[in-house]
């Protein structure tokens, strides 16, 4: 494996930003290849900037590099600049840390967070000289492989990909490892690429599309078979039961240019019980399992020693609903040659697990504005989709937060919601003019920004039957929050393009003839179309015509119950009745509690898997002993693990 840098490095001049592509970054690993260890390709299908804080990718990038029969560089999107000069030369896609060919690497794996880069995925590998289709491909070809939560839908790139791995990927990544070493000391010989896919389909949690048949009659998918017998009929999720023993990114990445997100992030914990019928995540990644208390402070302390950030955000699907949150924001000590206290970022706010101490706690230092995520503008639509919190709840966090010295609040919300009405949608204005009324109580200042985004169905939720709003529908109902917010109120209004909302849905819950039309949009010059300057409708409904599909059948329709899903080969450890009970209780506005403080409602994930809920060790007082943690919806201890 020789560097390309020498071919690279007279482009860099020519192109925006090329601190994208030198690597160099404090944390990044010096890689010693060998013909013994496994070379992976850790690949983002967009920007460096966009990619680079992508905390998956850090992870797997460290643990592989642990190992002593592997090694790990990484990969991002070049933009549309050096994309261009590359082609021109004859410059393959390479890796940021040692400029190696990406063809040269024996997997390729892309993280995938979104539907829309998938025209990337496709992009990188041509730039890479990789055949586009899988069934093209030699012995010496890198496997190909995805990962992500965009991946829990991996048919419509089943033609492009050599295996998909389900759910988190800390343990699976060892063992997928061992057995492509074998093949490669082994030499890797003609026909040997079937012979390591099918080994590979044994490990748990591992799909290698290329091992199923699928059946259609007409428009509907009517059987999805393996081919072999010793090839799993279900392929089931890969869930680390505890966190506290991957405790990384241990090294964290400091960049030498600005990215978004710039700033430390320490991820809490994974998983979410609160049932929010329309949230893929919190549906995919159960059970809830904290990070001990004490670890997350600790890797407080060493990220911000080792990057030299003085802001942290703490992540997770709900960080306020952490168990030790107070404990830990108040027990993070600054560096002593840093400039001041570190400024607390908690993203992803529950309204109802917001409160005054911890506003009190995260306003010591630089006062950003606070997010929180309503979703939907009524209470009756907030039990429909499960989003538990009532107005007063809002204007409470709303209330906590202003008189701790914010002035800002960013309001997230979702339109084209099951069963919403007018009055649903005019409700979201409604309530972003009660959160401004709240916070002019205490600064002539408090200010809302409202972002509304089309909702989108996904795999895998109770929602995954439900027929989307179109486009106009969607665009009406945006227009009637913009029009709902009077002049001066103090409520500015953002919006997701609803055309964009259409291809993710297209994309998300295609079938594997979406990967011909996926081709046809990426052939058609349709990369980056997660961006808003590239982004083209046109090119997607063209190329779903042209392959005499139908947008809405894929889009806008209902399904029925008796409908076999293109992911039903496929498990995220969820019991499809319980989905489909769960989406009946949608339509029946009834609302389910958070299943960690209440009686199992068998969604299959603890059960099935023999996994549990893990709460965090409260943070022990500083000097004395260990401390006792509070549910208060229980009025008792919060014990380590609680079993649903």
């Amino acid at each position: 494996m020789t560097s390309l840098w020498p071919r690279v490095e007279p482009l860099l001049a020519r192109v925006r930003k090329p601190a994208r592509y030198i690597g160099c970054e404090d944390g990044a690993v010096v890689p010693v290849h060998g013909r013994s260890k496994v070379a992976w390709l850790l690949a983002y299908p967009d920007v460096y900037e966009v990619g680079l804080p992508n905390q998956g990718l850090q992870i797997l990038y460290e643990i592989l590099n642990e190992r002593d029969d592997a090694v790990a560089e990484r990969t991002y999107a070049p933009w549309v600049d050096l994309e261009a000069l590359m082609r021109e030369r004859g410059i393959p896609l390479f890796s940021v840390d040692a400029h190696r060919a990406a063809g040269d690497f024996d997997l390729i794996a892309f993280n995938l967070s979104a539907e829309l880069v998938y025209t990337n995925v496709l992009n990188m590998l041509d730039l890479a000289g990789v055949p586009v289709h899988a069934a093209r491909r030699r012995p010496e070809d890198p496997l190909v492989v995805i990962g992500g939560h965009a991946a829990f839908n991996p048919e419509p790139l089943a033609d492009f990909i050599d295996l998909a791995v389900l759910g988190e990927g800390e343990e699976v990544i060892g063992e997928i490892t061992e057995i492509v070493r074998e093949w490669k000391v082994g030499g890797r010989t003609e026909g040997s690429r079937q012979t390591v896919l099918r080994a590979l389909a044994q490990v748990p949690g591992v799909y290698v599309p290329s091992l199923y048949d699928v059946v259609y009659e007409g428009e509907r998918t009517v059987s999805i078979e393996p081919k072999f017998d010793d090839v799993p009929r279900l392929v089931t999720k890969r869930t680390v039961a505890d966190l506290g023993r991957w405790d990384y990114p241990r090294r964290p990445l400091a960049p030498l240019t600005e990215v978004v997100h710039d700033r430390l992030a320490v991820e809490v914990f994974r998983g979410c019980t609160r049932g929010c019928r329309f949230c893929q995540a919190g549906m995919i990644t159960r059970p809830v399992r904290e990070r001990p208390a004490e670890q997350v402070r600790t890797m407080i302390t060493e990220g911000l020693r080792r990057t030299g950030y003085n802001e942290v955000s703490l992540t997770s699907l709900s960080t306020a609903d952490f168990s030790g949150i107070e404990q830990v924001v108040s027990g993070i000590v600054p560096d002593p040659t840093a400039c001041g206290a570190p400024t607390i970022s908690l993203p992803s706010l529950r309204v109802d697990a917001f409160t005054v101490g911890l506003a009190d706690k995260v306003s010591s230092g630089r006062r950003s504005g606070l997010t929180f995520a309503p979703e939907a503008g009524t209470w009756r639509l907030r039990t429909v989709i499960n989003k538990l919190i009532t107005e007063e709840d809002l204007y409470g966090a709303v209330e906590s937060a202003f008189s701790s010295g914010w002035s800002r609040a960013k309001l997230y919300f979702l339109t084209g919601l099951p069963t919403e009405t007018d009055d649903d949608t005019r409700g979201i204005a409604e309530l972003a003019a009660g959160c401004v009324r709240v916070g002019r109580q205490h600064t002539k200042r408090a200010s809302v920004t409202v972002s509304v985004g089309g909702f989108v169905p996904k795999p895998h939720t109770p929602f995954q039957w439900f027929g989307q709003n179109g486009v106009e529908e969607l665009q009406r109902k945006i227009n009637l929050v913009r029009g709902a917010v009077g002049k001066g109120s103090g409520v500015q209004v953002k919006w997701h393009d609803p055309r964009a909302s259409l291809a993710e849905g297209l994309a998300s819950r295609g079938d594997r003839r979406m990967g011909a039309v996926i081709e046809r949009v990426w052939r058609n010059g349709g990369t980056f179309q997660e961006w808003s300057e590239f982004f083209d409708l046109e090119r997607w409904t063209d190329a779903v015509a042209a392959e005499g599909l139908d947008t809405d059948w894929y889009v806008t329709r209902h399904r029925t119950e008796d409908e076999l899903l293109p992911w039903e080969h496929l498990s995220a450890g969820l019991h499809r009745d319980f989905l489909w009970q769960d989406w009946r209780a949608a339509l029946d506005e009834h609302g389910l509690p958070d299943c960690r403080w209440t009686p199992c409602y068998d969604c299959g994930v603890c059960t099935g898997d023999g996994l549990e809920h893990i709460v965090a060790s409260p943070v022990p007082p500083a000097g004395g002993s260990q401390g006792t943690g509070q549910d208060l919806s229980r009025g008792g201890e919060v014990p380590v693990k609680v079993r649903t």
